[in-house]
């Protein structure tokens, strides 16, 4: 789900402006998948751009009290959410912790970085949801720690029937900023790509582990 149909444009305009997401239908990216791909994204390039990355704090914060009320804290799931989390605790004037992959080799073998305290309602940030596993596997760290978690907000959302069938199984809402249906719907009113390119760019997300040119 996005946000709105408005926010989601305009994000996607900033995106592909400063090429946090490229969009490159004859020559396919490689991801680290395997997967080859017409798209790439990298929102951390966001941060390099003081109006963008204020845009992105703004609307996500908005979101978080527009969908959710005010939480007791903001998670980043790492690394790529963390500086952006950071961003929305600091607008909201809330706690924020962030939550690795898996528990540290050494030291207090953390997992969850940062204070959070039992039975504290939680929204997670994420910069960019595939197919949302490592996105839930940060939800469950943060409940199998006793937190609430009451949502999570992301950039931009690729829009994969799994993630779907995924979040639904999680019992968890998922809202996006942007999502690859209006990144197209952009890219296309601007010329970043033309209106032939449209079927190759929606077939890729249809079945992207066997895409091909």
């Amino acid at each position: 789900m996005i946000s709105d149909k408005n926010t989601a444009k305009k994000t996607a305009e900033l995106l592909l402006s400063i090429k946090a997401i490229k969009l490159n239908p004859e020559k396919p990216f490689k991801w680290a998948s395997g997967w080859n791909s017409p798209i790439y994204c990298d929102n951390r390039v966001t941060l390099s751009y003081v109006h963008i990355r204020n845009f992105i704090r703004e609307e996500l914060s908005n979101l978080i009290l527009e969908k959710h009320g005010k939480p007791d804290v903001i998670a980043g799931v790492a690394t790529g959410a963390i500086a952006i989390g950071v961003l929305v605790a600091q607008e909201l004037g809330l706690p924020f912790v962030y939550v690795r992959p898996e528990p540290k080799k050494h030291g207090r073998q953390n997992q969850i970085e940062g204070y959070l305290e039992k039975g504290h309602n939680v929204i997670v940030v994420e910069d960019l949801i595939s197919t949302g596993n490592s996105s839930l596997n940060a939800v469950k760290t943060l409940k199998e720690n006793d937190a609430v978690v009451k949502g999570m907000v992301a950039i931009f959302d690729y829009g994969f029937d799994i993630a779907k069938e995924n979040f639904k199984k999680a019992n968890l809402e998922l809202t996006s900023l942007s999502d690859y249906d209006h990144l197209i719907e952009q890219a296309i009113d601007t010329d970043y790509v033309t209106e032939k390119n449209r079927e190759t760019l929606s077939a890729w997300r249809e079945n992207p582990a066997e895409w091909k040119i």
